[in-house]
């Protein structure tokens, strides 16, 4: 009975053996099962492309000229796994999982490792998770501390390595790891903790960024720097261990400090990159002409010059290649988060008045239409076309002069007669061959007051003009967004080659502030009516560049003109484009360079419409600008001092006396312009007598 009794139970011990490993057999089955049915319920993994990163905006080198935050409202710029230092991924593999390349998602002997240092210590040690695992939470983002997470997350990255590379999962870790506040990915944090592109880092730099994602808020370098520095130095010995680095490096590189503050975004061409998101919002990288360097340099240009100038004062430049079209730089405000500029306005395509910026075209007409050479004679006498009497800007007259003296020193008169020789429509139609798109107001034809900027046109559109004129008359169209197919120039010449040289040769002969000597560029001022706008527009042989300087809102700045705001702008633009310029185009076959003696007969003198002149005598002694009981805004509340008024005379016998409020000014007295600096606010009065006694007067009010 006892032998039967202990057969008995050997056999019912089998049974239960049996019977237990068919019950493990049998969750390790369903467990398989379970496994592999939440496996093929997993997801698909996202690509980079569909995750909402930050349009990126770059220069023609490719250079980051300008990014945008994600629609999440974070900096997670695209990048690439050969844009980052090598030496950042070693650091990081040899930090993070030095088996990454050997294991297929899970590091089994990590996990087993970390499970035991938390049993020893009764707290988390290491957390044995691979880069892949640590993609698979920032894909998910949410926490991964429980069990039910945890295996998740091992599901998951089982699935990211059946499906993509080793350095395409690098990749995801490198655009998705978080580096403190709203800063994703190691390019972002690149640029915004070291002020560079990943593509160069020092051991430092690379050992930090490999550092912040495991505690990124805890050891953010600008608020904690002592957590930040421990952590990156223990990134450095790891990196030893592993043989990445040097004792040597790493102790040289400790001794550098960690960032102290968070830098800003590359925020350069801020007009042109926001056009250039808005037009094609889907695309996410955009590629702009724009010369990332020389752009900086002429915004800290206009800066600094705007500046001195005053807190409204707005400017805008632009700088074209004529012979490729491309457009180098484009800066359309000061700073386009000011609100007293205004900043938010481009103003390289606002509409204003162009002065005298469209007389070069018409001396080009009148050359090519055979009306004048540059040695005719011309008269600049007060005229009278059908009511329409123009005056020189300093309200005095020259006298017989030169073409080319008349349109060197910029006089009205003389431009008005050849601009009613040629005809204001063909100079609307020249215009438009060049590319630009003139505003006229009303629907009137148009009249000879356009050749004094009596119409409008944006910076770009003189930008296209000048660029013609420096092609010896060819059109060119301008381009700024390399994604976008360009649009063919036109075929029409704007002038005939020997008239555009004519006016290239008399733009050169403008005195040259800083080049001193040379004809090497070849430019043009203009100053709205009312002292609204000031132009200058240049070229040599290679660059157009064209300035526009005033208030964007269009309100007047009394004494501010083209030659005194904008021309410095335009010569200092030049020499940051490079002290050597390139010399204008050559001398075309059949240019007839002879003095005015020895030209032909009918061009010794232009052949324009003969006019009565106004005589002196008959022009009535007044006060012109400003007109009786005006109020002249002069700029005294903004805290900077009063601008200049100035007050023009018409009439009248030289030499003259000015008076202002019953006291002698001291000026020439042959000038026929007052420009003096009140020390006031309030009511004036300026009077003015003449050489036979007649006194003209006007009574102000100044703001």
């Amino acid at each position: 009975m006892a032998v039967e009794t202990g057969q008995k139970r050997q056999s019912r011990w089998r049974r239960r053996v049996k019977a237990m490993g068919l019950a493990g057999v049998a969750v390790i089955c369903l467990a398989a099962i379970k496994v592999g049915v939440d496996y093929e319920r997993l997801p698909e993994i996202p690509n980079a492309s569909d995750l909402s990163l930050s349009s990126v905006v770059l220069d023609r080198n490719d250079r980051l000229l300008r990014a945008f935050t994600s629609d999440d409202q974070k900096w997670r710029l695209p990048v690439a796994l050969d844009e980052v230092d090598p030496l950042y991924v070693k650091m990081l593999v040899a930090y993070e999982d030095k088996r990454f390349y050997d294991h297929h998602g899970v590091d089994a002997g990590a996990l087993v490792r970390a499970a035991g240092q938390m049993l020893l210590s009764g707290r988390i040690v290491s957390g044995g998770s691979t880069l892949t695992m640590q993609v698979a939470r920032l894909l998910e983002e949410h926490p991964t501390r429980t069990l039910g997470a945890k295996y998740e997350q091992i599901l998951r990255a089982i699935q990211i390595e059946n499906s993509l590379s080793k350095d395409q999962i690098l990749s995801l870790y490198m655009l998705r790891a978080p580096f403190g506040g709203n800063l994703e990915g190691v390019r972002a944090a690149s640029l915004v903790w070291f002020g560079k592109e990943p593509s160069r880092l020092t051991p430092a730099e690379a050992a930090l960024l490999v550092a912040l994602p495991q505690s990124p808020e805890a050891r953010r370098p600008d608020r904690f720097a002592a957590r930040a520095t421990e952590a990156r130095d223990r990134v450095l010995e790891r990196a030893v261990t592993a043989g990445v680095l040097t004792r040597e490096e790493a102790a040289a590189a400790r001794l550098d400090q960690v960032p102290d503050r968070r830098r800003a975004m590359p925020f350069l061409a801020a007009h042109s990159a926001r056009d250039a998101v808005l037009e094609d919002p889907e695309r996410l990288i955009h590629r702009l002409t724009i010369d990332g360097p020389l752009q900086e340099s002429l915004e800290s240009l206009v800066r600094d010059r705007v500046r001195a100038l005053g807190p409204h004062i707005s400017s805008a430049i632009i700088v074209a290649d004529h012979r490729s079209g491309e457009i180098l730089a484009s800066v359309g405000s000061p700073d386009l988060l000011s609100e007293r500029r205004q900043g938010h306005i481009d103003m390289t395509k606002a509409v204003r008045s162009p002065g005298s910026t469209l007389k070069p075209l018409i001396y080009g007409l009148a050359f090519e239409e055979g009306v004048a050479h540059p040695e005719s004679f011309i008269e600049d006498r007060p005229i009278d076309i059908g009511g329409y009497r123009p005056t020189n800007f300093d309200q005095a007259y020259q006298g017989t002069v030169t073409v080319r003296e008349a349109l060197q020193l910029s006089l009205n008169t003389p431009a008005v007669q050849l601009l009613e020789a040629v005809g204001p429509a063909r100079l609307i139609s020249r215009l438009k061959r060049a590319g630009a798109e003139p505003v006229l107001s009303g629907d009137k034809a148009p009249g000879l007051a356009i050749g004094l900027g009596g119409l409008g046109l944006t910076l770009t559109d003189l930008t296209r003009l000048y660029a013609a004129l420096a092609r010896q008359g060819r059109p060119i169209s301008l381009v700024l967004n390399r994604d976008l197919p360009r649009q063919p120039a036109g075929t029409a010449e704007v002038l005939e080659p020997i008239a555009a040289w004519h006016v290239a040769d008399i733009l050169s002969g403008l005195p040259q502030p800083q080049s001193a000597g040379t004809s090497a560029i070849a430019y043009k001022t203009g100053t709205a009516y009312g002292y609204r706008d000031c132009w200058a527009v240049g070229f040599d042989g290679q660059y157009v560049v064209a300035v526009w300087v005033g208030r964007a809102d269009a309100s007047p700045v009394p004494g501010m003109t083209g030659a005194k705001a904008a021309v410095p702008i335009l010569f200092e633009a030049f020499q940051r484009l490079g002290k050597d310029r390139v010399p204008l185009a050559a001398k075309p076959d059949g240019v007839l360079s002879r003095p005015t003696a020895e030209l032909p007969v009918a061009l010794r003198r232009a052949r324009v419409a003969g006019r009565d002149a106004l005589s002196r005598k008959g022009t009535p002694f007044r006060i012109a600008y400003p007109p009786e009981g005006a109020i002249v805004e002069l700029g005294f509340k903004a805290g900077n001092g009063a601008q200049p008024l100035v007050v023009k005379l018409e009439g009248g016998k030289r030499p003259y006396t000015w008076l202002v409020n019953d006291k002698p000014v001291e000026i020439s007295s042959f000038r026929r312009q007052l420009v003096f600096t009140p020390k006031e606010e309030g009511f004036a009065k300026v009077a003015v007598i003449d050489a036979e006694g007649q006194v003209a007067r006007v009574d102000l009010t100044l703001k």
